[in-house]
């Protein structure tokens, strides 16, 4: 073996790699039992969380939903704090002069801060996004003019995956405009088409006793809220008149009610012998042409020519 490895073997200090890995061991081990405790207060925070806002009046669903929008970013929070002040106990023990790594790294973070002012603005918008419960995961939203449902709400991202399974990635800080079609309550909005002969007063009876059977349905009942709302013959069509209504449900159930009304709508319909019009065309060929001549060499002779 060469004498310089000879060397530094010699002088290497067994005892030292030995108390030193001790420590490290027993850093890790205590970091890891501490981390393991800092999750369960933190379902524990979220189970109280829940717990009051459904003794303010708010739904479970609604509850829970902010609840895990709210715990998940803080998880995120408290796991890059955590693990990065163990990693600097881990230098300590090790004999790394951390309070000089701490200068560099703030200057380092300084300079960096000048050239990462959108992910700065990214955060901050986030944090507001969350704040203000603008939406939360598990929520149905149109962003930036993308619908689908709400994944996850990061730091810098919000993440939505649409009907057709794409998943949208947007930035936080360039989110111009949400709309959030589950907050609190939903609705299924309906235009129905009748034709004018039909009396108004009586298809707006038909459609408040079809939703009042689904509101005695069991399998129904529980996601309509509330009484069907008519605004009136919204439209004077081409073909049909036109009954504007509302049926409020609960989050997200809006679609799967509208789908069962307009399925029993079709059939009391038909039932009661109401007319649902389709677009007529009528063509106009021009008036009718009038008889004319024509002459033939060999048949002009015989019959004058007439066709």
């Amino acid at each position: 073996m060469p004498k310089g490895i000879t060397h530094f073997f010699e002088q290497f200090n067994y005892a030292t790699l030995a108390e030193n890995a001790l420590r490290v061991g027993l850093v890790l081990v205590g970091a890891i039992v501490l981390y393991m405790g800092i999750r369960f207060a933190l379902s524990r925070f979220e189970s109280r969380i829940i717990k009051r806002m459904e003794v303010r009046g708010g739904s479970a669903d609604e509850s829970r939903k902010r609840a895990q929008t709210l715990t998940a970013l803080i998880r995120r929070l408290v796991a890059i704090l955590y693990w990065f002040a163990v990693f600097l106990t881990l230098l300590s023990q090790i004999g790394v002069n951390i309070g000089a790594l701490l200068a560099g790294a703030g200057v380092a973070g300084l300079a960096l801060s000048f050239g990462a002012q959108s992910l700065v603005r990214d955060v901050i918008s986030g944090f507001f996004i969350v704040l203000e419960n603008q939406i939360r995961v598990g929520d149905i939203a149109t962003i930036n003019g993308k619908s689908g449902t709400i994944e996850a709400i990061n730091f810098r991202t919000t993440i939505m995956r649409d009907l057709d399974g794409a998943v949208h990635v947007f930035r936080n800080g360039d989110i111009n405009e949400i709309a959030n079609l589950t907050r609190d309550w939903s609705a299924y909005t309906f235009n129905l088409g009748v034709a004018y002969k039909e009396d108004t007063d009586r298809v707006i009876e038909l459609i408040r006793r079809v939703v009042g059977e689904m509101r005695e349905d069991r399998d129904l009942a529980s996601a309509i809220l509330g009484d069907v709302e008519i605004f009136g013959v919204n439209e004077l069509g081409d073909s049909a008149v036109v009954v504007k209504g509302r049926i409020r449900t609960k989050p997200s159930l809006q679609w799967s009610t509208g789908r069962a009304f307009l399925a029993r709508i079709k059939k009391t319909f038909d039932a009661e012998g109401i007319e649902i019009p389709f677009p007529h065309r009528t063509l106009y060929f021009g008036e009718a042409s009038q008889p004319f001549q024509v002459s033939h060499p060999e048949t002009a002779a015989n019959d004058g020519g007439r066709i």
